[in-house]
């Protein structure tokens, strides 16, 4: 597994290069010859390249505006092309295309016999001011959520619980970050028993709990821990997905994904901080050793939990390593899953749900979201709330058995295995799929999370 991310140099310049591919995403264009048409969006061969101009609308928000850039970037470079000229009327503008042309040049890979051939760019000029350090931002971004896109899209033939815990191992080594690996034997001797319940229906052994340590300040031991569900393949368990929903669930492993990509971003800002990566990397399978419904299991915190049904292991995987996480006492936990269907029914595949213990982070969650483009929309998490997931011979039931938020409950369930009082957030990834493509990014997989992240971070 081979993440091949091809770097791209961004200057500023003071005006378009005719010798280049230009994009031109303004209220009015500067070429004469694209002056007069009524057209929103028409080209013009220039030397030899082509001068795109695309008519540039109004937009209330960062998450339009980047909408409109991607709209804008398709269709504006070729293949064959090694520099692209971006102009626009304000540094805004000037922003979302540079977002939108790094997403677009990174190219997924596939296993098809002819693959498409990849973009040869290396040089993106800017007409116009952005400073260098919102350029290098833009750009840790990028790599990041190609690298989250990568990762999410990888066949179940290429990552599974072994295999992505030895490619993080060798990745890990050359960002120059820490790795502790807690595999099964040890966390079934701690008594991770919620994660070893999904873990054991494998009957290999491959689960585990990996830990990524970024040190950007290394004389602190203050840190902010990010936790992902890394569900390689989801069968369901015995509560086993038909009829189709099966397919696309090499996909459950995303909220690990987002934390690679997130650690990868700091990385390459080289910020100051501190970050503690939690991966829960296992499959959910089939098996005598599997778990079932009607199970109690004793979760590392001492709870005990009734199993409804194995289809909800993703909250089963994420308590123990929650538990884990929030026992290091960090600033804040932000844990991110693609967790419960109820969360799309809620609120589409536009935006995803965020759940806190920190009431007067409300606003603060929605003003990131708008102002990263990663919208997110604050989730009740009020304790009445438990009764749906009260249990006659447990401390908790894994999920209530009929018809119930399930999203909600989910969070009220997670928000048992967080200790110290430590300041938690939830991210339910509704939007880590939407077709066609979200906000700047024109893949199906958006790689939700990171640029939200890094907003949060540095809000």
């Amino acid at each position: 597994m081979n993440f091949d991310y091809r770097n791209v140099d961004v200057i500023c310049v003071d005006a378009a290069n005719p010798d280049t591919s230009v994009l031109e995403w303004r209220k009015q264009s500067q070429l004469t010859a694209l002056q007069d048409s009524p057209r929103e969006r028409c080209s013009h061969l220039n030397h030899g390249h082509s001068w795109t101009f695309v008519k540039r609308k109004d937009a209330a928000n960062a998450f339009e505006r980047l909408t409109q850039a991607r709209k804008a970037i398709q269709g504006s470079w070729h293949h064959s092309d090694t520099t692209l000229t971006l102009v626009a009327d304000d540094a805004d503008g000037l922003d979302a295309l540079l977002s939108a042309a790094l997403a677009d040049i990174y190219q997924l890979p596939t296993h098809k016999r002819e693959a498409d051939p990849q973009p040869q760019i290396s040089r993106i000029e800017l007409v116009g001011e952005l400073s260098s350090t919102l350029i290098q931002q833009r750009q840790a971004e990028a790599e990041g959520n190609a690298l989250t896109r990568f990762l999410a899209t990888r066949p179940v033939s290429d990552v599974n619980p072994t295999s992505y815990r030895e490619w993080l191992l060798e990745w890990a080594q050359k960002q120059g970050l820490e790795v502790i690996v807690h595999d099964y034997a040890s966390l079934e001797k701690m008594g991770a028993g919620a994660f070893c319940a999904v873990a054991r229906g494998a009957d290999d052994g491959e689960a585990s709990i990996v830990e990524l340590r970024y040190m950007g300040q290394p004389d602190s031991e203050q840190h902010t821990a990010l936790v992902g569900k890394g569900v390689c393949m989801d069968t369901g368990g015995y509560n086993l997905k038909t009829g189709g929903y099966m397919f696309g669930m090499h996909g459950d492993m995303t909220g690990s994904a987002v934390v690679v990509g997130t650690l990868l971003s700091a990385v390459r800002q080289q910020q100051a901080i501190n970050l503690r990566g939690w991966l829960a990397l296992v499959n959910n399978h089939i098996g005598p050793k599997a778990y079932h419904a009607n199970e109690i299991v004793t979760a590392l915190n001492g709870t005990s939990i009734e199993i409804v049904d194995t289809d909800a292991e993703g909250r089963m995987v994420l308590a123990d390593t929650l538990t884990l996480a929030s026992r290091e006492k960090p600033q804040q936990v932000i844990d991110y899953a693609t967790l419960t269907g109820t969360c799309v029914s809620a609120l589409g595949t536009r935006t995803s749900g965020a759940f806190t213990n920190q009431e007067e982070w409300t606003q603060a969650l929605i003003d990131t979201g708008r102002v990263s483009g990663e919208r997110v929309w604050p989730m009740p998490l009020d304790k009445d709330y438990d009764d749906d997931i009260d249990s006659d011979i447990a401390d908790v039931q894994q999920c209530n058995p009929g018809r119930a938020p399930d999203h909600i409950n989910a969070a009220r369930f997670l928000s048992r295995f967080i200790e110290h009082d430590t300041p938690w957030l939830h991210i339910d990834l509704s939007a880590a799929n939407h077709k066609g493509g979200l906000a700047h990014v024109a893949t199906e997989q958006t790689g939700f999370g990171v640029r939200f992240t890094q907003a949060w971070l540095k809000r």
